[in-house]
C-alpha cells in the first residue's frame, strides 16, 4: 500500500521503539537476557509481542513509554531458527559486534577481552530497553516485561544497567543531546532538519524501499524479516575529568575553554549549533526544537564557523561535499546516560563509571552503522583529513588532532587523548510483533 507514492508502513506490526525519539526527560533500563531451553525461549516471545509497543501506539498516551526486544544472532540459534533462514541476516549481525571488533576501533583498551560480562559473549540472546519520561512509569513498564519470563523458568536475567536524564539536561562531557532525528517517510514523525528530505523507509526498517533499491532483500522468511530492524547497542565510559581537564590546559581563559569545547563537537554546550552561532554561545536558540537542528555546511566549506572534523560534522555531514552520499548512512542514534554525574567544576576523576548506553538503528549495519564508526568517527579521509579521529569519541591508540580553520592561520589542537572507551556492546535484531508471534509458534 502507499500514501501519495510512498509505501505506508505498517506501524502496527513495528516495534515504537525503531521510529520514536527518545524523550526528553528520560529514564531506560537495559536488560540483556539467556535462554536456556528453547521452549521457554518461544513461549518468551509470544508473551513480549503482547507487551512491546507498536508504533501505531505513538500518539497514545503512554506513547513516549515503551518496551523494545531484540534478539542476537545467538538467541535466534537457540530458538531454533532453521539455518536456511539463519544464513538470510546480515553478515555482520551473524558474526557479532566483538567479532567486528578491529573494523569497529574496539581495540587496546575498549578490545572485546575488556568488556563488561556478559556482553560480546554468546550468552546474550534478547535485549529488552525500556524508555520513558518518568522512572516511575518505566518501572511499571519494565515490570510488565519482567513478567513475560518470571514464571517461565529457563529464562535468566544476566545484565542490568539503569540510565537516567543527567539534571543538567545534557550528557556526562555537557553537551544537550537528543536533538538529531531523522524523519522517515510514512512515519508520520517529523524529523528535525526542515532541509534533510524524509528518508526512504527502507533504511530504517526492512520490507521497504531504500535510497538505493525499490526491493532490498531481507531475513527470511518475509514473516520474520518484514517490519523489523538491527539495532547496535553500545555501552560507552566517559572520561569527564580528562575531557575538563585538557580543555583547562590547553585554554586562553574560560571563554577560550567554551570556545574549544563548540569546536570539538560543533555545537555549543546549550546545543546552539555553531553554524548558526560561530562567536558566542546562545542558550535560547539552543534550547528551541525548530531552529537548533536547522543549518547546512554548503555555505562553510573551510569550516570557519563548523571545523569539518568537529564531532557533529562527522556523524552527518549533511549537504558538505564528501566522497559518496551521505543519506546513505543515515540512522537513527540514542544516548541515555548511566551512572553519577561529576559534579560542576571537579577535574579529578573519583573513579566512578558514567558514560552513555548507545543504540543505533537501521536496516543496514554495514553501511550504517559500521561505516559511520569506521570511516567518519576513526577516520577522516572523507573529509579529506587523512586517518585523523574524531576528537571526542574516536576510539584506538592513535593520536587524535583537530584543526580549528582560522584567519589568519588555524589552530591546531595536537595530542588529544582518548576520552571514550567501549566497555561492550550487541548487534541485535528488532522483529515486528507478527515475526514475535511466528518465533513463539517454530516447532521443536
Amino acid at each position: 500500500m502507499t500514501t501519495n507514492g510512498s509505501p505506508r508502513l505498517e506501524l502496527n506490526d513495528i516495534q515504537s521503539g525503531v521510529l520514536r525519539p527518545r524523550p526528553s526527560p528520560y529514564a531506560a533500563t537495559y536488560l540483556l537476557l539467556q535462554i536456556d531451553e528453547a521452549r521457554a525461549g518461544r513461549a518468551l516471545m509470544g508473551r513480549l509481542a503482547d507487551v512491546v509497543a507498536n508504533a501505531a501506539d505513538g500518539h497514545s498516551p503512554a506513547g513516549d513509554t515503551w518496551v523494545s526486544a531484540a534478539l542476537t544472532y545467538s538467541g535466534l540459534v537457540v530458538l531454533g531458527v532453521p539455518a536456511s533462514s539463519l544464513e538470510s541476516f546480515a553478515w555482520e549481525f551473524r558474526q557479532g559486534m566483538a567479532a567486528r571488533a578491529t573494523a569497529l576501533g574496539d581495540v587496546g583498551e575498549s578490545s572485546p577481552e575488556h568488556w563488561e560480562k556478559p556482553l560480546g559473549t554468546a550468552d546474550v540472546h534478547v535485549v529488552l530497553t525500556g524508555v520513558s519520561p518518568t522512572r516511575r512509569a518505566l518501572d511499571e513498564a519494565i515490570s510488565r516485561a519482567r513478567g513475560t519470563y518470571a514464571e517461565l523458568g529457563a529464562i535468566r536475567e544476566i545484565w542490568r544497567q539503569d540510565c537516567h536524564a543527567l539534571s543538567t539536561g545534557r550528557e556526562p562531557f555537557g553537551f544537550k543531546d537528543g536533538i538529531g532525528h531523522p524523519a522517515i517517510e510514512g512515519s508520520n514523525i517529523p524529523g528535525t532538519n526542515p532541509h534533510e528530505r524524509p528518508l526512504k523507509p527502507g533504511e530504517l526498517v526492512l520490507g521497504y524501499p531504500d535510497e538505493m533499491d525499490p526491493a532490498p532483500p531481507l531475513p527470511k522468511p518475509d514473516v520474520l524479516g518484514r517490519n523489523g530492524t538491527y539495532v547496535a547497542f553500545r555501552k560507552l565510559h566517559q572520561r569527564v575529568a580528562a575531557f575538563r581537564r585538557y580543555l583547562r590546559d590547553i585554554a586562553k581563559g574560560p571563554e577560550d575553554e567554551e570556545r574549544l569545547a563548540a569546536k570539538i563537537m560543533g555545537r555549543w554546550r546549550s546545543g546552539a549549533p555553531l553554524a548558526r552561532c560561530p562567536l558566542h554561545d546562545d542558550p535560547a536558540l539552543g534550547a528551541d526544537p525548530s531552529r537548533n537542528n536547522d543549518f547546512l555546511y554548503a555555505d562553510d566549506p573551510t569550516g570557519y564557523s563548523t571545523p569539518p572534523g568537529c564531532h557533529i560534522r562527522r556523524s552527518n555531514p549533511r549537504d558538505s561535499k564528501i566522497a559518496g552520499v551521505s543519506r546513505l548512512h543515515r540512522m537513527i542514534r540514542r544516548g541515555t546516560a548511566y551512572g553519577p554525574e561529576l559534579p560542576e567544576g571537579v577535574l579529578e576523576d573519583d573513579g566512578a563509571d558514567r558514560g552513555l548506553m548507545f543504540a543505533f538503528l537501521g536496516a543496514h549495519l554495514g553501511r550504517q552503522f559500521e561505516f559511520v564508526q569506521s570511516e567518519w568517527v576513526n577516520g577522516g579521509d572523507f573529509l579529506g583529513l587523512g586517518h585523523v579521529k574524531d576528537a571526542i569519541a574516536g576510539l584506538g591508540e592513535a593520536e587524535r588532532t583537530l584543526s580549528i580553520p582560522g584567519r589568519p592561520i588555524p589552530r591546531k589542537l595536537r595530542g588529544i587523548p582518548s576520552f571514550v572507551v567501549t566497555r561492550g556492546g550487541e548487534y541485535g535484531f528488532m522483529p515486528g510483533i507478527r515475526a514475535l508471534r511466528y518465533l513463539s509458534e517454530l516447532q521443536l
